[in-house]
């Protein structure tokens, strides 16, 4: 009896804990902030109860809770606004994908916004103001760069920067995880155009100057990471400017969206500013193109486009500088004939496919098609004076100190085409989130070039050889190539909260091979994070790796001279990649001043750098040797103070030292890019009695690179250019927005809409971009400036809906 009883009382309960089971709501989801970036270490919890959870490294959740009628679910996260989420009558699985915002605390009449934690090197930029930035370039992205520590620009016509002594050329950019390219022939700001980032399309921006992990490319310096958005609903876009205008419309449903963006171009006002007066006619056009389809909860479909399309034609009429000090003054006319016809077409197609193992694993194929169809032609004569200020060389006054002629030609052609296909996945187990991937990149390059200048000083044709003429620079290329690189990674991200604070840890290598020098390289990388417990306004991480800057077409290029004199390019199948050793130690601190938040961040880093591949920049065109002939070093120190300085809106000041040399030669030299200090400031402001009325101020100090004459190198000789100085105003009132959005009428449909006026280079200062060069008879050069725009004011018109 006593058996039979036990067994009943077994039944029992196993009725019970499969009743229990079955009524059972398993709630699960992914969290994310306003950037659809996953937010690890965010609670979950049931309201009223102690049964919770935390998401992983991915964001992702799952929790278990017993049925009722009513549950109500908790989401919290240091720094984010709490978000709950109510469900009625639960059965079965529930998904909950909620996305949260950055935490805004009334105190007061004030709003305070609490900064995110940075564990590691990338840092997110906030782009959500960018629209009613002043930037002369149109390119909103690089310009708001150009303003952080350890960046500089030199030139607000282009895109292109440099990061902690670092070139152009090394720098990787990424769209939506797909790595894409700069052209190759340009030399100046005026001839470039868009860049390829979409402004209007942007969701975030992740931007790291160094220590980046081991899933980013062979580059040395900086990695740019965009992510293009998916619009949640119809919605759009529309600026206009004296500049050009841009348009973007998106569309969503529940399994597909659709986001098209279009950008025109036409700054001629600004470019008729420079100094060389003629007929300008830039025109860049652009369209990209964001889609995606979702078939199902695993699967997801993207394709990525973009067509762009940039025309230059300048027809020179004249040029007067004038040059050098009060007591040394000169002065420098030329007359021109000729003109210059460039083209730069770009096309860029990527199709991506997503699969979702489950919460913890995903994979994604990847296939892009890269092309850049580039032509840079021009023939332009001209005949120059050189003379002391105040005299007239064309009357023949006692201040002449040169007179000549001079004619530039060029016929350039360059077709590069890039192939790339790649498989990434991710795996998530406990608190390691495991990453891996390999590609395969086929690269076609055509290439045909011819460039001759022909220079004649006082009658007399350079160099002067009796009963000959003979031009002072002359270069062919003609290549067909192509080649094939492979790369692989793997790399573990594990992140812990422990009793003494959160730890992330990253931890990577990188191994490529390219077939064009059968070099294969091996680049280990990682990155400490620690937020104490005790202090949690303070962190600290330390980053560093083996990197290497595996060469691209201008950097294995180098020029060989026949026995007649004759310059022409050859490819140097021996060269080597660059390699750069790099520590980083990076700080931040938190704090309150005023009553708002502000955070300092420091980092400090050292760059061991061999096998360099030497090089001058001559505006935005570098010249390299095209061997592996110098070794040298960047260190430095970068400060940022980031916060309200006015209540509810960002901004900062960074201020940077850095030195940066190399063995040329055998003689110490410093690096073309060696700019030893940096100060910039990117302010927002608003007036307190009109708070639709927005202020916004972008003002860089920088010092000047080392530069030196045409065919020569900084072992010879060598001088530094004058500091960039530079400050870009811009005032916005807001039409509708806010508290000031009409509900009926045309108005009402839209989100936002700003009426602003800028004033580019406030305070009219000549910058110099490069020299043009005057050699005389006697071989004695004049380095003559090349100045950037001067002042110009700007009107835009912006809308959202």
């Amino acid at each position: 009896m006593k058996a039979f009883t036990t067994k009943i009382m077994i039944a029992l309960v196993l009725l019970i804990q499969a009743a229990s089971v079955a009524a059972q709501v398993k709630i699960t989801g992914k969290v994310v902030d306003e950037a659809g970036q996953p937010i690890e270490f965010a609670t979950v919890r049931v309201v009223g109860t102690t049964l919770g959870t935390n998401t992983d490294i991915q964001g992702v959740y799952e929790l278990s809770v017993p049925q009722q009628d009513t549950i109500t679910v908790e989401f919290t996260c240091l720094g984010y606004s709490t978000i709950k989420r109510q469900l009625v009558k639960p059965q079965g699985t529930i998904t909950i994908n909620p996305k949260m915002y950055e935490k805004t605390t009334e105190l007061g009449e004030l709003q305070v916004t609490e900064y995110k934690k940075q564990t590691n090197t990338m840092q997110n930029i906030d782009v959500s103001h960018m629209s009613i930035t002043p930037d002369a370039s149109g390119n909103k992205i690089e310009s708001v760069l150009s303003t952080m520590a350890g960046v500089s620009s030199k030139n607000e016509m282009s895109s292109q920067y440099m990061v902690r002594g670092g070139s152009y050329d090394e720098n990787s950019v990424y769209i939506n995880g797909i790595e894409v390219y700069r052209p190759q022939l340009i030399s100046s700001g005026q001839q470039e155009g868009l860049s390829i980032i979409n402004p209007d399309m942007v969701n975030s921006v992740n931007f790291s100057t160094g220590g980046f992990s081991a899933e980013y490319g062979d580059k040395m310096s900086s990695v740019l990471d965009i992510t293009y958005r998916e619009p949640q609903s119809f919605e759009g876009s529309l600026a206009a400017s004296l500049q050009g205008g841009s348009l973007s419309i998106g569309q969503s449903s529940a399994k597909f969206s659709q986001l098209h963006g279009v950008r025109y171009k036409r700054n001629s006002s600004l470019v008729g500013s420079l100094e060389s007066k003629g007929e300008y006619d830039p025109q860049y056009f652009d369209y990209q193109t964001f889609i995606t389809l979702k078939p199902s909860d695993k699967f997801k479909i993207s394709l990525l486009g973009n067509v762009s399309l940039n025309d230059y034609r300048f027809v020179p009429v004249n040029r007067e500088t004038s040059f050098g000090t009060s007591t040394n003054a000169k002065s420098f006319t030329v007359y021109f004939d000729g003109q210059e016809k460039d083209k730069f077409y770009t096309y860029f197609g990527a199709l991506s496919l997503g699969y979702t193992v489950n919460k913890s694993t995903g994979f994604t194929l990847q296939g892009s098609a890269y092309q850049t169809n580039e032509m840079v032609n021009y023939d332009i004569h001209g005949e120059y004076w050189l003379d002391e200020a105040g005299t007239s060389g064309a009357e023949g006054i006692g201040g002449e100190l040169g007179v000549g002629k001079y004619h530039e030609h060029a016929r350039n052609r360059l077709k590069l085409n890039v192939y790339n296909l790649s498989l990434k996945g991710h795996t998530s187990i406990s608190n390691n989130n495991i990453s891996y991937g390999v590609s395969l990149n086929r690269e076609s390059i055509y290439d045909r070039s011819r460039e001759w200048q022909w220079r004649d000083s006082a009658g007399y044709s350079l160099p002067h050889i009796a009963n000959e003429v003979n031009v002072i620079y002359s270069q062919t290329s003609s290549h067909d190539l192509n080649t094939t690189r492979f790369a692989a990674y793997l790399q573990d991200t594990y992140k812990v909260q422990t009793s003494s604070g959160l730890l992330s840890i990253i931890g990577g290598v990188r191994v490529s091979h390219w077939d064009f020098n059968k070099e294969t390289l091996i680049s280990p990388r990682f990155s400490i994070g620690f937020v104490p417990e005790r202090n949690s306004r303070f962190s600290i991480r330390l980053a560093g790796g083996l990197y290497y800057q595996a060469p691209f077409y201008k950097e294995y290029r180098y020029e060989k001279v026949d026995s007649l004199g004759n310059a022409y390019i050859d490819l140097n199948r021996d060269i080597k990649s660059q390699r750069s050793v790099q520590a980083i130690l990076g700080t931040d601190y938190s704090f309150r001043a005023m009553d708002r938040p502000f955070k300092f961040t420091t980092e400090l880093y050292y760059k061991n750098l061999s096998n360099i591949i030497p090089y001058e920049i001559d505006n935005l065109k570098m010249v390299y040797s095209g061997i592996n002939s110098a070794n040298g070093y960047a260190a430095g120190i970068d400060m940022k103070l980031f916060g309200q300085f006015v209540e509810g809106t960002d901004s900062w000041i960074s201020f940077s030292l850095m030195k940066t040399q190399e063995n040329l030669n055998g003689v110490k030299v410093p690096r073309p890019t060696d700019q030893r200090y940096s100060v910039a400031i990117f302010f927002t402001d608003y007036f307190p009695n009109i708070p639709r009325l927005k202020f916004s101020l972008k003002g860089i100090l920088s010092d000047g690179l080392p530069t030196t004459a045409p065919l020569m190198t900084r072992d010879v000789a060598y001088f530094r250019q004058p500091a960039y100085k530079r400050v870009d105003v811009g005032l916005s009132y807001q039409l509708v927005g806010g508290e000031h959005r009409p509900t009926t009428g045309f108005l009402s449909h839209f989100k936002e809409m700003w009426l602003g006026v800028d004033a580019f280079n406030l305070l009219d200062i000549s910058n110099v971009s490069g020299y043009y060069w005057v050699t005389d008879v006697n071989n004695l050069q004049y380095a003559v400036p090349n100045y950037l725009t001067r002042r110009q004011l700007n009107v835009r018109l912006s809308m959202k809906w």
